[in-house]
C-alpha cells in the first residue's frame, strides 16, 4: 500500500478492520482509538476480545451470517466492549471477500455513535434484548431465541423504557440509535 492510501486507511472517519475467521489481521487508527487497544494489542485477536462473553460472541456471528452468504454485506447497530469495560454503541457493516466462506476474510466498518448510548449501563441480557429489538423482532420472536417467556421480555421491555425515559419501544430505540436518514 502506498504511503497516501496507508494515511487515508488509518484516519478514516470510521473503524475499518480486515479478518480472517473472526482474526483481526488489520485495523485502523481510528478503530483502535474507538475500542481503546494499540494496535500491537488488537492484531492477530479473535473479536472476541471486544465482547462481554463466548455466548455473546457467538451469537452476533449467527445473526448476520446468513445475510453475508447471501448478499455478501451485512449492516446493523451492535455494542462493543472498550477495553476500559463500557460499551460502545457502533453502526456496523461488514462486507465478505470469500462469498463461499463468508467469514474466512472480511472487511468491517465500525461508526460510532457517542451521542446515542446515555451513560446507563445496560446488562447483559438487556443488551441481548435491545439488539434483538433494534432488528425488530417481536417478544414473543425474542424469548424463542433467548429462550424466555414472551411475558420476561416484556418485563425487560418495559424496564428498559422506564431507565431511559421513553414511553414506548420506538422511542427507547430513538434514544439508542440513530437510524440513518
Amino acid at each position: 500500500m502506498d504511503e497516501l492510501s496507508l494515511l487515508a486507511f488509518d484516519s478514516a472517519p470510521m473503524g475499518l478492520v480486515l479478518t480472517e475467521d473472526r482474526v483481526i489481521r488489520t485495523c485502523n487508527d481510528t478503530f483502535c482509538e474507538m475500542v481503546g487497544y494499540d494496535k500491537k494489542a488488537l492484531l492477530g485477536q479473535s473479536f472476541r476480545m471486544l465482547y462481554q462473553s463466548d455466548g455473546e460472541f457467538r451469537q452476533i456471528r449467527n445473526i448476520g451470517l446468513a445475510h453475508l452468504k447471501d448478499s455478501g454485506c451485512y449492516t446493523d447497530e451492535r455494542l462493543v466492549r472498550h477495553r476500559d469495560g463500557r460499551q460502545i454503541w457502533c453502526r456496523f457493516r461488514a462486507v465478505t471477500l470469500t462469498p463461499d466462506d463468508p467469514l474466512a476474510r472480511t472487511i468491517l466498518s465500525f461508526a460510532h455513535i457517542p451521542e446515542q448510548m446515555p451513560d446507563t449501563a445496560l446488562t447483559k441480557r438487556e443488551r441481548q434484548v435491545v439488539g434483538f429489538l433494534s432488528q425488530g423482532l417481536t417478544s414473543k420472536e425474542i424469548a424463542r431465541r433467548l429462550s424466555l417467556s414472551p411475558r420476561t421480555i416484556e418485563d425487560y421491555r418495559t424496564n428498559l423504557r422506564k431507565k431511559f425515559g421513553a414511553r414506548n419501544t420506538t422511542e427507547l430505540l430513538a434514544q439508542l440509535v440513530r437510524l440513518e436518514a
